[in-house]
């Protein structure tokens, strides 16, 4: 057959004559069903029925991305969704799983953020420009050590509201640019981060850290006039201004411009406006305490003493614009960031906290580590205040907790993979001696001891991971009728804990499953015209499945489904009943169920009987 042949092969089969002419025959296409019978039976003839075909196909993944539709309010650009709806508890809300500590600086940027996107939304809805004579953005400066969460905090909310975001360190600019660009590159990169979609890039967020290093003054080193310059290069960024996309020293950007030309004749060149882009900046700010220390004296004569006792984070708190400006910084810079934020140094007990927290990222990545190497790791509760307490002293914040996991368990990384051993407990004597309890685990690995206090910690862990679960909203699983029964939390803690997952992640993943089966339940009443209906208590049996291996649901379902459809249509025709309930014995064995069902619907009708 030639190729002309196999276009035309799409109109239907082709059939041959013996003078070579050919027409298109008539039969009609086969139906998914038809074509799952046919392929069935040729399996079955050729593999004894050891093989099957399996239709239907719904992935835990696709699922978890459209499991419950755009929300009311939301609006999507560029793909993304983006929630321009978002009430300040809410976002505060949000924050709060995954931050410890820092009330103030929480509650600051979830109110302004939100305002500031919602604003927008506002004045869209009015058929406004956002352009409008005296309008201000909420552009925010955040003020702490290092360590304390800035650029964290930052992160989660451009990905929880949904928009573009785009970090940049303010050490990297000049007056006269860096690397060949200057600071429009970030409104270029915020862009890039769009996948090139100019209008979702314009309600995205840029962060600038480390910003106190371009402050003129003392507290800083280098060239003065350097530091100023970039300090007025991003005044016209923090309001409003046209930036080209087309850079003159990038060559694939001439080459995009000439060839958007070639195929269109378009001069015109793309520019983005600033207007609603957010401008967060950070920095540490040494010394603004001593400035703000020196100004309040002055005006407090006579109450020095009372100044004099108060800590770094009670300065900052009193942060004035006119403490910045003295700080180093133009006026027109400051009054760009009508919005202060202060951020405390961490404590030992929010070290502590940060490590309990079910979301805490340090812990997580590290039991990933070794479950990389089939190795389940746990901490006991000694070992995490333990490693609070040692992180304290490197006085670098959460940044020092990274340091004191790795550094302690170094040594077993590099040795257990090499072993059979498949768990291991992190006690305080694991941080305290870790080369004396390396020899003592590998000496005896099974040492009931150690075992009996690995199962403490892991109940000690999902007792933790219900207690943040019974302060969820679980607002997802209510749009979505889904009931939350104490068995599921469980089935949700269980699956966070056993695979190192976040609890927001393991709610969706959950949710996710319980949609699936219900997809099956719909694929089913298309298929046979019955309806089937599982019941909670069969519901939760197969999600139990899940935790252990997702694509185990999809396999169940089917089977449950395929053995169901023979028997229901059977009872269908003998009863006319067209909707049966799928209770948890069904689940478990499906065959003698169906079996007794079918025997009973033979008998003399006694009432109606729901499966």
């Amino acid at each position: 057959m030639d190729e002309q042949d196999n276009h035309n092969n799409l109109e239907g089969p082709i059939i041959r004559y013996e003078d070579g002419k050919k027409k298109t025959s008539s039969t009609r296409i086969p139906s998914q069903k038809d074509l799952e019978k046919e392929i069935g039976e040729y399996l079955s003839n050729k593999y004894g029925g050891k093989v099957k075909v399996i239709s239907h196909m719904l992935l835990p993944e696709d699922l978890e991305d459209d499991q419950s539709g755009a929300k009311p309010g939301d609006d999507r650009r560029g793909g993304r969704k983006v929630c321009f709806n978002l009430k300040p508890e809410e976002l505060e809300a949000y924050l709060n799983r995954f931050v410890i500590g820092q009330e103030e600086a929480k509650s600051i940027l979830a109110t302004k953020v939100c305002t500031h996107f919602n604003r927008i939304e506002y004045m869209k809805k009015r058929g406004e420009d956002t352009r409008a004579l005296g309008n201000i953005k909420n552009n925010i400066i955040l003020i702490g050590p290092t360590g304390v969460g800035k650029t964290f905090l930052v992160r989660l909310i451009a990905d929880r509201i949904g928009v573009p975001f785009v970090k940049g360190d303010a050490t990297k600019f000049s007056e006269t640019g860096y690397v060949g660009g200057d600071v429009e590159d970030l409104i270029r990169d915020l862009v890039n981060k769009a996948d090139g979609d100019i209008e979702e890039a314009q309600y995205g967020i840029v962060y600038i850290d480390e910003i106190d290093k371009i402050a003129s003054s003392r507290y800083t080193q280098g060239p003065d006039i350097s530091r100023t310059g970039v300090q007025r290069a991003l005044l016209k960024l923090l309001e409003e201004t046209e930036v080209d996309l087309q850079v003159q020293h990038d060559p694939l950007s001439q080459l995009e411009t000439i060839e958007r030309y070639r195929r269109t004749g378009e001069r015109k060149k793309k520019t983005i406006n600033t207007r609603n882009i957010l401008f967060i900046v950070s920095g540490a700010f040494f010394g603004l305490s001593e400035v703000i220390r020196k100004r309040l004296s002055r005006q407090g004569m006579g109450f020095g003493a009372e100044i004099e006792t108060r800590d770094e984070t009670d300065w900052i708190r009193r942060t004035a614009p006119h403490d910045l400006i003295e700080y180093g910084f133009e006026s027109e810079f400051v009054g760009r960031f009508p919005v202060i934020a202060p951020l405390h140094g961490l404590s030992e007990d929010d070290l502590y906290n940060i490590l309990k927290n079910p979301n805490s990222s340090v812990i997580t990545r590290k039991k990933q580590d070794f479950r990389a190497y089939g190795i389940d790791l746990r901490f006991d509760d000694g070992a995490i205040r333990l490693l609070a307490s040692q992180a304290s002293l490197e006085q670098t914040g959460a940044r020092a907790l990274v340091s004191v996991v790795e550094k302690t368990l170094m040594p077993f990384e590099k040795k257990l993979p090499s072993t059979s051993i498949s768990r291991m407990l992190v006690t305080k004597s694991v941080v305290e001696q870790p080369s004396i309890e390396l020899e003592r685990l590998l000496a005896n690995p099974d040492e009931p001891y150690l075992a009996e206090k690995y199962e403490n910690a892991l109940r000690s862990e999902r007792h933790v991971l219900l207690a943040q679960l019974s302060r969820e909203d679980f607002n997802d699983w209510h749009k979505a009728g889904i009931q939350v029964s104490k068995k599921r939390m469980d089935i949700i803690a269980g699956l966070a804990a056993e695979e190192d997952m976040p609890l927001d992640k393991a709610l969706k993943r959950v949710l996710s499953w319980i949609v699936q089966i219900k997809r099956h339940e719909d694929a089913f009443l298309k298929r046979c015209g019955i309806k089937i209906m599982f019941e909670d208590n069969a519901i939760d049996i197969l999600l139990e499945g899940c935790i252990k291996d997702s694509w185990d649901l999809h396999v169940r379902c089917e089977t449950i489904c395929k053995t169901l459809e023979y028997g229901l249509t059977l009872i269908m025709e003998k009863t006319g009943q067209s909707t049966f309930s799928v209770p948890d014995e069904a689940v478990a064995e499906t065959e003698p169920y169906i079996n007794r069902l079918i025997c009973a619907s033979y008998r003399p009708p006694m009432g109606s009987e729901a499966v």
